[in-house]
């Protein structure tokens, strides 16, 4: 994939409790629904979660991950072939098996290889690009007072030794994502967003993920549900700050906000 042009992920969650409900997809029609219409929109691939991570969620059982995952993916991938199609868990059984039974070609970790102590290894065999997000704690503890000395220059220092076991293994398709809104204050996501070109520093693709996300309703007062507004906004700072990949509930705005910002940065008037 050409990442000198940027690209959007829709979100599939195949759970009975994301944060926002306009992302939960719960049976076959619905799931097949939202993949061709996040395609026709522009999504250039799709994550497809079943273990909500919004904060104080409870535990999901690999068992029912897996029962939600495996189909839904199976089920894309037989109505899309050529679907990039992305498995978010944080469980390396279930990456495994996203990948090699059902089509799922990349792996997009909440926990950093932290969830799993198998899973770094698992990438290396599998040899996918892996998405390695940042949290501090688990999404039923992340919230519970986060402290950073200096929230970015911490997620640096965290991703560098993470990276630098990865390109150890092998590893080489890698990346980052620094996790709004898992283990950080409101104050901590925007210092992130005003410096997200810090990042850069790592040479490796960036991804960034406020959609819909706590640190815009609560700024503004609102619900998830009227958050599209808000998230249209800051993914157009987090392309101007660059990143390469937005991860979005809402695709054809986000690909429109793409289109305009690439036009501004690579005018010719």
């Amino acid at each position: 994939m050409d990442l000198s042009y940027p690209k959007v992920m829709g979100i599939i969650n195949v759970t009975p409790d994301s944060f926002y409900t306009g992302s939960r997809y719960q049976t076959d029609n619905q799931i097949t629904a939202a993949a061709i219409k996040m395609t026709v929109d522009g999504a250039d691939m799709l994550d497809v979660g079943g273990y909500s991570s919004r904060p104080g969620a409870g535990e999901t059982s690999q068992e029912e991950e897996m029962r939600r995952v495996l189909p839904a993916i199976k089920l894309i991938k037989k109505e899309l072939p050529d679907a990039i199609v992305s498995v978010d868990t944080f469980r390396s059984e279930i990456a495994r098996a996203a990948v090699l039974d059902c089509g799922a070609s990349m792996i997009n970790d909440i926990s950093g290889g932290e969830g799993d102590d198998k899973m770094f290894a698992v990438v290396e065999k599998l040899s996918v690009p892996y998405i390695i997000m940042h949290m501090k704690g688990t999404p039923s503890t992340m919230q519970n007072n986060p402290v950073y000395e200096d929230v970015v220059a911490d997620l640096l220092r965290w991703f560098g030794k993470k990276i630098f076991t990865l390109h150890t293994m092998g590893v080489k398709d890698i990346i980052i994502d620094p996790g709004f809104g898992f283990g950080k204050t409101p104050d901590n996501n925007f210092d992130i967003l005003s410096r997200l070109g810090d990042f850069r520093i790592t040479g490796l693709p960036l991804l960034a993920g406020v959609s819909r996300k706590s640190m815009i309703w609560k700024t503004l007062e609102i619900s998830p549900g009227e958050a599209l507004n808000g998230t249209t906004v800051l993914n157009t700072i987090a392309l101007l700050k660059g990143a390469d990949i937005l991860r979005v509930h809402d695709v054809r705005e986000a690909v429109e906000a793409v289109r305009l910002v690439e036009r501004l940065l690579n005018h010719d008037f």
